[in-house]
C-alpha cells in the first residue's frame, strides 16, 4: 500500500480484516480468522487479495498492514554501524523503551504522550478514517537506538501537515543517527504530499531546538506557560518545515 492512501475494500469480510489487523497490530492469521469467525477457504481467499493488493502482507509469520515505506538502509560512522528502517510491530516494546530513555528529563512532552498512547494501545503503526501514524527507526546490532514518528489526523483542513518527534538515546548521539532519521521521515513525508512537518518542544529543550533549527526548521509559535514541568511553567516552542 503506497503511503497513506486509504484502501477501498469491494467485499465486506476484506475490510473486517483489515480493520482488525489495523486495530490489533500483526498477528497470526489464523488468529485473525478465528477471531472474525470466517471459514478457511473464504479467508484464504480474501487474504490473497489483500495481499495481491498490496493492503497487506504476512513478514515473519505475522499479518500486517503493508506500507510501502522504502529499504532498509546501512550507515556506518566512527565505528558505530546503525541501520535505518521502516518500524515493524515487533519493535513496540524497544522503541517505547528508547522514547522513554531518550526524553529522560520530561522536556519533549509530545514525545511522551507519543510514548504512552503506542503502550497503552498495543499497536505501533496506525492507518485508519482518523490518523495515521508512521515510525522509522534506527537500530544498532538489532536493537532500536533513535526513532522519527510522524502522525496525520485526517481532517481536510489539517491535510497538508503532520507532526512529527525524532529523538537518538543519549549515548548514540553525535554520530549523525538524528539526521539521518529526521532525513528519512521527512523524505517520507514529502513523497505523501505533506506540504510542512512541525514539531513541539519545551523551550528548555534547547538542544532538540538548536537541531532542528539547524536542518531548515523554523520556530512559528510561542505559547507561553504551556507546561508545567517539575513545578515551574514553561514556554512551548512550535517549529516547522515547509517541504
Amino acid at each position: 500500500m503506497d503511503g497513506l492512501e486509504k484502501p477501498t475494500f469491494d467485499h465486506k469480510d476484506r475490510h473486517d480484516i483489515y480493520e482488525y489487523v489495523e486495530r490489533h497490530g500483526a498477528m497470526e492469521p489464523e488468529d485473525v480468522r478465528t477471531s472474525l469467525g470466517l471459514d478457511q477457504r473464504a479467508f484464504g481467499h480474501h487474504l490473497a487479495v489483500l495481499k495481491r493488493d498490496q493492503v497487506l502482507e504476512v513478514e515473519h509469520g505475522k499479518l500486517r498492514i503493508a506500507f510501502e515505506a522504502g529499504a532498509q538502509e546501512e550507515y556506518e560512522t566512527d565505528g558505530i554501524e546503525f541501520t535505518i528502517r521502516q518500524a515493524r510491530e515487533e519493535d513496540l516494546t524497544g522503541l517505547v523503551g528508547a522514547i522513554r530513555q531518550a526524553i529522560g528529563s520530561g522536556e519533549y512532552i509530545r514525545a511522551e504522550t507519543v510514548a504512552d498512547v503506542v503502550d497503552s494501545e498495543g499497536v505501533l503503526l496506525r492507518h485508519n478514517d482518523i490518523e495515521s501514524r508512521m515510525f522509522f527507526v534506527a537500530t544498532v546490532n538489532g536493537e532500536v537506538v533513535g526513532w522519527v514518528h510522524l502522525k496525520h489526523i485526517d481532517l481536510d483542513k489539517l491535510s497538508h501537515t503532520a507532526q512529527m518527534t525524532v529523538g537518538v538515546l543519549e549515548e548514540y548521539r553525535g554520530y549523525g543517527i538524528g539526521s539521518h532519521l529526521l532525513e528519512r521521515g521527512l523524505e517520507w513525508a514529502a513523497k505523501q504530499g505533506f506540504e510542512k512537518v512541525d514539531n513541539a518542544l519545551a523551550e528548555t529543550n534547547e538542544d532538540a531546538i538548536e537541531f532542528l533549527k539547524t536542518r531548515g526548521f523554523e520556530i512559528e509559535a510561542v505559547r507561553e506557560d504551556h507546561y508545567k514541568i517539575n513545578g515551574d511553567y514553561v514556554d512551548e516552542v512550535i517549529m516547522a518545515k515547509n517541504l
